[in-house]
């Protein structure tokens, strides 16, 4: 059951904070945010194998929203990708670790991500390279609900359903946060839902730290026929820690030593 997580995603949460403040920089927000999707989706549906990252019939993940890799970097330790030791080089000199993700330094990563919006088309070619060749692999992009606002996201979006892309799901880390301030402050991207609907997408509103519910809508994109999913996970920033939770200051800075310690004891005895 995907209950059963909740003891890792503490776990993982705390292996956020503590890399980030080892770094002395980083995005716990929307990092804490995502978590447990990753969680769900790695563990339950995203077909891989950490000692053969490149195996061609793996699904493939795309993190559109590359500040957000400490979250990516604490699973993919979990899973086996590379020793959980090395989450302390987090953007220190020379590491595989970067602030965003990079495909050549780290095996497993599918794409370098960070420039925003463009996670969708890359994921959106990889679906379609897929139907080309006739395999039954599955692309997962995630996305944040601030980059939602970039044109070429929607550009994506009138793309997929054309080609009848039923093996791609996005999934929008919906923690109405970006870094100028709260989204439906900055640039309103609702009625997100139902935009997505009148573009084609199969769309489920989902609590994105339920992990039953997210494994649920997972396992159900999978049963879609003849078009994209879209899965929007309402979420918190900076979930799991009192001072960081929906507070915008928390989007790209790292903690000092006695915030990190209320963190880490927040995170562990919840």
């Amino acid at each position: 059951m995907p209950t059963e997580l909740a003891p890792l995603t503490k776990e993982l949460r705390a292996d956020i904070i503590r890399m980030i403040a080892a770094a002395g920089s980083g995005h716990p927000g929307g990092s804490l945010s995502v978590i447990d999707i990753l969680a769900v989706l790695y563990d339950k549906h995203l077909r891989h194998d950490p000692k053969r990252p490149d195996w061609p019939s793996r699904d493939r993940l795309v993190l559109s929203k590359g500040h957000a890799c400490p979250a990516l970097y604490a699973v993919m330790a979990h899973r086996g990708f590379f020793p959980k030791e090395e989450l302390m080089t987090l953007r220190k000199l020379g590491s595989r670790l970067q602030g965003h993700p990079e495909r050549h330094r780290l095996p497993g990563i599918e794409a370098a991500t960070g420039s925003l919006g463009q996670g969708l088309s890359i994921g959106l070619g990889m679906a379609l390279a897929a139907k080309l060749d006739g395999t039954d692999q599955r692309v997962y992009v995630v996305t944040g609900d601030g980059e939602m606002q970039e044109g070429q996201v929607w550009e994506a979006l009138m793309a997929a359903p054309k080609f009848k892309l039923d093996n791609m799901t996005l999934i929008v880390d919906h923690n109405n946060g970006q870094i100028d301030g709260h989204v439906d402050e900055v640039m309103p991207i609702e009625p997100l839902a139902e935009k997505l609907k009148s573009f084609g997408w199969e769309t489920r509103t989902i609590d994105g730290h339920d992990l039953a519910g997210i494994d649920a809508a997972l396992g159900a994109a999978k049963a879609v026929k003849g078009r994209p999913q879209a899965i929007v996970a309402k979420t918190v920033k900076g979930k799991g820690v009192s001072f960081m939770e929906d507070n915008i200051a928390w989007h790209g800075k790292a903690p000092n030593k006695e915030e990190t310690e209320k963190a880490l004891k927040e995170i562990l005895s919840a």
